[in-house]
């Protein structure tokens, strides 16, 4: 069954904004909210677990938070927490980070495709409860061992948009985040790169893919996704606008190129939060019924 998610904002929405969002998205029946750490607005962590004791059924994606800015014993630490205080309602997501950012606060590293190779598996395993001892280039671990892993490892998702970084997704990750502004057709191609990366790891198990897309509802929902996509989102089908049926038809076509999880992003412009999220809410009930 497909997914479907709503974004929490930072560029749109300060930190105090954020717990009558999580409360309306719950109310609404919005079935996740996903959040971005992106430098330097919100945390990513701190803000998935509050979300979470706020909330009974809403989960939590966090899509992504930057590697290179913490330890991964440490991430697996934060994520193991949270999964054992709110099992099974948090989605971790982990990437390059914005290099220039990831500059900023002296943690570009030279190779983020050997940093991703080093870090997933290596967070995947402590968050299996693995003892772990790694020399990499980035990671080094002497037997380092999570004293509270969590009961049930949640997956582990990774961000890709070029065609390396996607085929590593595949072959380290339990899913991949795909960036929004494609088409499905241009998400199939990148899905596939998705796929052979994880052939070519002989890896057996399912993956997820996520992906973002722009959407807006209501009056003057195809001119905000214009005014922040142009006359060629609208042409080339690269967001989703009207009316929660014309909507859930669109997400529809998406889920049918191999997204499973559709995760709807407030168009530019957007005043109308509680709004947007009751209409995602109405979405996901349509497309779970049909």
């Amino acid at each position: 069954m497909t997914r479907v998610g709503a974004v929490f904002s930072p560029y749109q929405n300060a930190p105090e904004a954020f717990r009558a969002a999580v409360e309306a998205a719950e109310e609404a029946g919005v079935p996740e909210l996903w959040l971005w750490e992106d430098c330097f607005r919100e945390s990513a962590f701190a803000s998935a677990a509050a979300a979470l004791a706020w909330t009974d059924k809403l989960r939590i994606g966090i899509g992504i938070a930057p590697m290179p800015l913490r330890n991964v014993a440490v991430t697996a630490m934060e994520i193991a927490t949270i999964e054992r205080m709110f099992p099974g309602r948090l989605y971790p997501g982990m990437g390059h980070g914005v290099l220039p950012w990831m500059a900023q606060v002296g943690a570009r590293v030279s190779s983020p495709l050997t940093l991703m190779r080093e870090y997933i598996p290596a967070l995947r395993a402590l968050l299996a409860g693995e003892e772990m001892t790694v020399s990499g280039r980035y990671v080094t671990l002497d037997r380092v061992r999570l004293e509270y892993p969590p009961e049930t490892v949640p997956p582990v998702y990774a961000a890709g948009e070029g065609p390396k970084t996607l085929a590593l997704t595949g072959e380290v990750a339990d899913g991949t985040i795909l960036v929004g502004g494609h088409t499905p057709a241009e998400f199939a191609d990148q899905i596939r790169t998705v796929h052979d990366g994880r052939a070519h790891a002989a890896r057996g198990d399912s993956t997820a893919i996520i992906a973002y897309v722009t959407a807006a509802f209501g009056d003057g929902a195809e001119a905000r996704v214009r005014a922040e996509l142009g006359d060629r989102g609208i042409l080339d089908d690269r967001a989703v606008w009207g009316d929660a049926d014309d909507v859930a038809a669109a997400v529809k076509r998406f889920a049918a190129v191999g997204i499973d999880d559709v995760v709807l992003v407030p168009a530019a412009g957007e005043s109308d939060l509680d709004g947007f999220l009751r209409a995602v809410g109405k979405v996901a009930q349509l497309v779970a019924s049909r």
